[in-house]
């Protein structure tokens, strides 16, 4: 197949003629002010793209930013505008959203990747503060179950959004849907927060990565009708068991104060890390919930079985505040892999009447596992272990290393149930650990 010769003026011709179609006049060829000194550093690739690398939705398309004016428009030309400038599979544009509220009533207005065969590494969207830009997402009411404000069909990677507020407008709405067959991966969260009534945060599908996820000094609240992260929806999957190759998410100084629903929700395994912060549910379901009733879950692992991945989870320094019995910090039924707790703290209401009876931590285990660890933990109410067949000889379902007990004693703390439940010495080991 013959190719045709791509020189640097047929591209800028090509590309100032795609930007001219999405009406963008302010966003030509030579009105961004890009300097010639990124083609000597070689960093772009077949010749410059047209149009500003740094883009305003106010400046540039029109949003009013007054809470009220549907600025649906603005930010769907700010995306076409950051597709058309892809090149060499590398995106080169920076969206800013000023300062200002932003009406947003048309699913994925803020991000639509719907073109996988264009695959594109790098988009940012920069806001001026958490509580300063505010994007509103207020679908119609009776699509809202399927409406996302932001879709990526294994289109992008490298998408980085900071210091924006996403608040749902319509209850049962949600963030992010994001379908992966190899490409979508590596986004970060920085200073940013989520309000209102979602039912997805983020929901991950698809198999082979959607990995590599971070979020750092971020607030998660308002309430979650399934999880903020939910990862394997398995909608679209075209082998369930891959589903398990969602891999390494990494939450750093969380504020999570949501009213009700689940924080992270792992159907297939992943790796896990929570470091730093507040995790908090201020609230109840406002009624039960299919699978989940009322209760609502930080971490919750549902599923036994799993194809070749990993299963590992990890929280650090975090201080948690468990107000009411139908919440739970973890809920896990893993058959492998391992679990580990340092230096988190859940006891700040073992004073109230129902503190001694709670179990905030549960697990079902298999044969293999998972290995649970709990080092300088201060502890509330009971842990409880379902167990499966158990293996001669096996090591201890978990252990636990110089912590602090609130409500019982040491023999009273761990509570084991099920068929291989054997001697509660052999199955649960405590290491310099105090208990009243």
């Amino acid at each position: 197949m013959a190719r045709t010769a791509v020189t640097r003026r047929t591209l800028l011709t090509s590309g100032a003629a795609a930007v001219a179609a999405l009406g963008v006049t302010s966003c030509t060829a030579g009105s961004g002010g890009e300097s010639g000194e990124d083609d000597a550093k070689g960093i772009r690739s077949g010749g410059r793209p047209a149009g500003k690398s740094v883009v305003d939705v106010v400046a540039d398309f029109g949003a009013r930013g007054d809470g009220r004016s549907d600025d649906s428009e603005a930010f769907e030309k700010a995306y076409r505008h950051a597709a058309a400038r892809v090149t060499g599979g590398v995106g080169r544009t920076v969206i800013a959203v000023p300062p200002g509220a932003y009406l947003i009533r048309r699913p994925r207005a803020l991000l639509d990747g719907g073109d996988p065969d264009r695959r594109a590494n790098g988009l940012r969207f920069m806001g001026a503060g958490k509580r300063i830009s505010e994007i509103i997402f207020q679908p119609d009411k009776d699509g809202a179950a399927d409406a996302f404000l932001c879709h990526n069909d294994n289109m992008w990677a490298n998408l980085k959004f900071e210091q924006l507020r996403f608040r749902s407008a319509t209850p049962g709405a949600s963030f992010f849907s994001s379908y992966s067959e190899g490409q979508a991966q590596d986004y970060r969260f920085s200073e940013c927060e989520w309000t209102g009534e979602w039912t997805y945060g983020l929901a991950l599908d698809g198999s082979n990565t959607n990995s590599e996820m971070r979020w750092d000094a971020c607030r998660v609240g308002g309430a979650y009708r399934k999880a903020f992260l939910y990862s394997g929806l398995s909608k679209r999957s075209r082998d369930k068991k891959q589903q398990d190759q969602f891999l390494n998410y990494w939450f750093s100084d969380m504020k999570v104060e949501y009213e009700w629903g689940n924080f992270l929700e792992f159907l297939y395994g992943g790796s896990i890390t929570c470091r730093g912060g507040s995790y908090i549910v201020t609230g109840r379901r406002p009624g039960p919930a299919g699978d989940y009733g009322r209760t609502s879950t930080f971490f919750r692992f549902p599923r036994a079985e799993h194809a070749d991945s990993v299963q590992r989870f990890h929280a650090e320094d975090i201080r948690f505040e468990v107000r009411d019995p139908d919440v739970r910090i973890i809920d896990c039924t893993w058959d492998a892999g391992t679990v580990h707790f340092n230096d988190c703290d859940d006891t700040s209401n073992a004073f109230k009447s129902f503190s001694a009876g709670i179990s905030p931590h549960r697990y079902r285990t298999g044969a293999n596992g998972p290995m649970i660890r709990y080092d300088m933990c201060s502890l509330v109410g009971h842990h409880r272990y379902e167990t499966g067949t158990r293996k001669p000889g096996a090591p201890p379902l978990a252990r636990y290393d110089m912590c602090a007990f609130r409500s019982h004693p040491q023999r009273d703390f761990a509570e084991i149930r099920g068929s291989g439940a054997g001697d509660k010495g052999a199955e649960v080991r405590f290491t310099d650990c105090t208990g009243h």
